[in-house]
């Protein structure tokens, strides 16, 4: 099973040629590997790789003691540097044009600012996410299955190893807790975030409850919130908001529903395949958000009476689809007739693990999930 060239190769080309490009992502999606392709050899030991965390490179950078010769500059985990964003905008300045900059991280990057955003203008913000569907060499069931059991980090889904994929998960979370969150200003709570990252699994799917988790934790609320949002800024979670679409519908207003970006350590296959359909959803909207420009969310469709469609997406706020996942080949959802007569949501697709494929009306479908895949072209 192969990979095609990562879905970012080209709009990372493009925006090199007159802006700086910070690439952002969980640990371990493949931002190096990528990054890599640019020079040449594409290799860490290139000179034009300065890796934040090898003391020769941080010598160089902050000594503005760039390789000769080069064309692509790539810094890794530049921003465990304090004062990095000022590092980066005095590089810039005086090199851009000898130099084109690919920055990565393993943490928002657009998350540390610091009265404001003095880089502004100067770089395009673009995330990676894990391999999806659209990347790999095949839109087919089995495909699909290996993707939904080992996830799309590429580590643990080339080497297909059920093994391999625990210990992977062990080294991931340590050195996301001892790596990134180390890094992060002012947390000290390591231990007590490891255990709210180990709680949360067992959430995705469900409205998350903040006073829940602050009661299992022993924690008061505004830290359990504080927490989950570090774990959003650290690429462990993610969630999504409720969309109100009209007065017809009672729609709940402030929860929100939690997802993973490895969605191999959910248990529960229902809730794992509804997450891998999130991360789908979510880089289909990333994608057109960091390379058009485009307003897109992703958000769920619940009403007072807990009728639900999984997931809505909107562009410049009007619904483009609405997707409701089922692990198994069912009839309908009843909740997509119900929202459909009282909505202006365009089109409907219930997606399913099975085969089974059929075209209710213009407005309705339920298909296999790699089908959805290929015809909204979900990369």
């Amino acid at each position: 099973m192969n990979v095609y060239k990562r879905y970012l190769m080209k709009p990372i080309k493009e925006f090199l040629k007159d802006k700086m490009v910070f690439l952002g992502g969980p640990r371990q999606v493949g931002k190096t590997t990528l990054c890599l392709r640019f020079l040449k050899p594409a290799s860490v030991k290139n000179s034009a790789y300065l890796n934040w965390d090898d003391p020769v490179a941080r010598y160089n950078i902050k000594k503005a003691e760039l390789p000769v010769n080069k064309k692509v500059l790539c810094f890794g985990e530049i921003r465990k540097f304090k004062n990095w964003r000022s590092l980066v905008k005095g590089l810039y300045d005086t090199k851009k044009y000898k130099y084109k900059f690919l920055i990565t991280g393993s943490a928002r990057l657009d998350y540390y600012r610091r009265g404001g955003d003095s880089l502004l203008g100067r770089y395009r913000y673009l995330r990676l996410h894990p391999l999806t569907l659209g990347e790999l060499s095949s839109l087919d069931k089995t495909t699909t299955e290996t993707l939904l059991k080992f996830g799309g980090f590429p580590e643990p889904f080339f080497k297909g190893s059920e093994k391999n994929l625990r210990l992977w998960h062990r080294e991931r979370t340590y050195r996301i807790i001892n790596d990134d969150l180390r890094d992060l200003d002012q947390v000290k709570e390591l231990n007590a975030i490891e255990l709210l990252a180990d709680a949360l699994p067992f959430r995705v799917g469900s409205p998350l409850s903040i006073k829940n988790l602050a009661d299992d934790l022993e924690a008061n609320h505004n830290t359990i919130s504080r927490w989950v949002q570090i774990l959003d800024n650290i690429y462990y979670s993610y969630r999504i908001s409720p969309y109100g679409p009209s007065s017809r519908i009672r729609s709940v207003k402030k929860e929100q529903k939690l997802y993973l970006w490895d969605w191999s350590v959910i248990e529960n296959l229902p809730f794992r395949f509804e997450n891998m359909v999130a991360s789908h959803l979510l880089k289909y909207c990333h994608f057109f958000e960091d390379t058009e420009g485009e307003k897109m969310e992703l958000c769920f469709l619940r009403d007072t009476d807990k009728r639900e469609i999984d997931f809505v997406v909107l562009k410049k706020k009007k619904p483009l689809f609405a997707v409701e996942c089922k692990t198994g080949e069912k009839n309908l959802s009843p909740h997509i007739n119900y929202f459909k007569a009282r909505t202006n949501i365009p089109e409907f697709y219930q997606v399913h693990l099975g085969s089974k494929h059929i075209e209710l009306d213009k407005k309705t479908m339920i298909l296999p999930f790699w089908e959805f895949c290929r015809i909204k072209k979900i990369k």
